[in-house]
């Protein structure tokens, strides 16, 4: 037995009455755990029943456990079971116990004017955690472990909640008509139909798609996600050193992957036309610090004007809008799914790169959530100023490429 502090007259008579109804050694500890560690609370139990009086109980007959402490190696087993197949370096044990067994202990505790005791639902975790860690020989986590596994000590089952895997990077989209993120059938939602070949999805290729598809086939999982630091139009490519993302795997089986050969799987996937680099495992707070950015990007815009005009026109209207602040309404084109407000931004540079005719190329850099496409057309009037107002003609665009996100 354990060295147990020494029992006061108190706690013994307080046993005394606890024991009016059949305890267990380690429900009657529990009680009392105030007293000492955790580990004791079996043997404080026989110390107390030996100096309470009162004849021992197993589990089974204990009015607070109802013989559920005496099931923990039942409910390791069921752990265990669900535990196979899963790659982990960190778990926690959680449990669900009936609500009235946790009334009645709360009840008693109450009447005998204790200190809150480890209650059985934290008497269940340790349990069964302990049995479950010499099996699986990995490392308990209580802050961020990689499984949770959930005993339900109603059924004795064990359900899992795996931690997401974060792998962030930078992707290049290198052709137009591509998307970051699933679009679903707008004529279906998503259940599949003829129209998007019973697919369910308006693009058969996405970012997330060629990205994700391949780390699912390595890792396993339930579903996946692409966040990224914002998103270019499906019509746009992004260039350059690529856009930040995280590509999140929900309830991976395993956790270990190649990046090099998951670089490679994304451009057999899209036959080259995504590309990424920089893969590396991540946590979950790198999504969040990729949704709070809020870097300046650069545009390469290809522009057909209403007519030819002279070059030093189209200079003085670039120098007009360097560095000025634009106010641009809730562009027409996305109006259906964004709230309609006006939004301040500033445009930090136009550079014309290349003037042929009625075509012109510029290059603009600008604040995160500026609207390329409406600060050329002006949207109607929507957005002031703009190169269309400025110039006072129809200014179109056609091309539109992310060559740089300015995040260092």
């Amino acid at each position: 037995m354990e060295r147990l502090p020494p029992l006061t007259a108190q706690s013994v008579t307080l046993a005394r009455r606890a024991l009016e109804q059949p305890l267990c050694d380690y429900c009657l500890g529990r009680l009392f755990s105030a007293e000492g560690d955790a580990t004791a609370d079996a043997d404080r139990g026989r110390l107390l029943r030996s100096s309470a009086g009162g004849p021992p109980t197993p589990p089974s007959g204990c009015a607070l456990c109802e013989g559920l402490l005496g099931e923990a190696d039942a409910l390791c087993d069921a752990v265990v079971g669900a535990l196979e197949g899963y790659e982990y370096t960190t778990f926690l044990v959680g449990s669900t116990v009936a609500r009235d067994l946790l009334e009645r202990e709360a009840s008693l505790a109450k009447a005998l004017g204790l200190t809150p005791p480890r209650t059985l639902k934290q008497a269940v975790n340790r349990e069964v955690g302990l049995r479950v860690y010499a099996r699986v020989h990995r490392e308990v986590d209580f802050d961020d472990p990689d499984i949770v596994a959930k005993v339900d000590t109603r059924f004795n089952t064990a359900t899992l909640q795996v931690k997401s895997l974060y792998v962030r990077g930078r992707y290049r989209k290198v052709a137009r008509g591509i998307p970051q993120t699933r679009w679903p059938c707008t004529h279906c939602r998503g259940r599949g139909c003829a129209r998007c070949g019973n697919t369910g999805q308006m693009y058969a290729l996405t970012v997330e798609g060629a990205v994700a598809g391949p780390l699912i086939e390595m890792v396993g999982g339930d579903g996946h996600a692409l966040h990224g630091a914002g998103r270019e139009d499906i019509d746009a490519r992004m260039l350059g050193r690529g856009r930040p993302f995280v590509v999140e795997i929900r309830s991976p089986r395993r956790r270990a992957f190649d990046p090099a050969a998951l670089a490679q799987a994304v451009r057999d996937r899209s036959a080259g036309l995504v590309e990424v680099e920089g893969l590396a495992a991540c946590d979950k707070a790198v999504v969040a610090a990729l949704k709070a950015a809020n870097w300046s990007k650069t545009y390469r815009v290809l522009v057909g004007l209403e007519k030819a005009i002279k070059v030093d026109q189209i200079d003085r209207a670039c120098a007009e809008l360097s560095g000025s602040y634009v106010d641009q309404q809730t562009p027409l084109r996305v109006a259906h799914r964004r709230s309609d407000k006006i939004r301040r931004r500033r445009v930090e540079k136009v550079q014309l790169l290349r003037a042929d005719g009625e075509e012109i190329e510029l290059e603009v850099t600008g604040e995160s959530g500026l609207y390329v496409k409406e600060l050329m057309n002006g949207d109607e009037g929507r957005t002031q100023p703009s190169l269309a107002g400025i110039l006072g003609m129809a200014c179109d665009v056609r091309e539109l490429d992310v060559t740089e996100i300015h995040d260092g």
